[in-house]
């Protein structure tokens, strides 16, 4: 076979460089630009001091909400074996998962807002010009921004309450305020990104859904 033609014909609808060769795989590859990879190093697009902190916010998000899959997934695991290998579960592994869930909620909001993955009713917001976009858009961030912290407000009182009535767990035994700590800093977290994604939109002349993710089909940005 002549040298640069296809082992096997493009499908209907693909593009292709010249030269280049089909085997049959899925064109939508790993190594595919179309694919976003969450997985790699985060890089603020956030210019000084503001793009430090988006990037220490990223690392504590990252590492919380490791931890706590991690830890769910092994407690999990031991409390099955142990309820079907020697006929009793953990006595806590119900009290853990409750704490472990708690924490990888309110650690994935703002994972989410970070990443624009928060479901959006964007009828309108579609259909209205580009300019009109980017003002919506930071009027959408700011008002999510005080409404996080809103709630991160209301959520420490809450813990305020629990504390002075001094619940415990009745399997771990420590106080339950602790495992609602979680809350005011996950909506913490959210409202200082949702309070970034509106300068990062007052800074740049794309439309941006958080500090990293341009609302638009370009190739060279991380989009949706």
């Amino acid at each position: 076979m002549p040298a640069g033609s296809c082992t096997n014909p493009a499908p209907p609808g693909t593009s292709y460089r010249p030269g280049a060769t089909f085997s049959g795989a899925n064109p939508m590859s790993e190594n595919s630009p179309d694919l976003e990879d969450d997985t790699g190093i985060y890089e603020s697009g956030l210019p000084g001091f503001l793009g430090t902190i988006d990037e220490i916010i990223a690392k504590v998000e990252a590492f919380m909400l490791a931890v706590g899959v991690i830890l769910m997934a092994i407690n999990t695991c031991v409390n099955v074996i142990a309820r079907y290998v020697f006929g009793e579960g953990l006595f806590f592994s119900g009290e853990i998962n409750r704490i472990l869930i708690i924490l990888i909620t309110f650690a994935g909001i703002g994972y989410a807002a970070r990443h624009g993955r928060h479901i959006r009713m964007s009828a309108i917001y579609d259909a209205i010009p580009v300019k009109g976009r980017k003002v919506l858009m930071i009027i959408i961030a700011l008002f999510t921004s005080v409404v996080m912290f809103f709630l991160c407000y209301h959520s420490f009182e809450y813990i305020q309450t629990l504390y002075s009535r001094g619940r415990i767990l009745p399997a771990l035994g420590f106080e339950i305020w602790w495992i609602y700590i979680w809350v005011p800093i996950g909506f913490a977290i959210t409202g200082i990104q949702y309070f970034l994604t509106a300068i990062k939109n007052f800074t740049s002349k794309d439309v941006y859904l958080s500090t990293g993710v341009v609302d638009g089909y370009a190739d060279t940005e991380s989009e949706v």
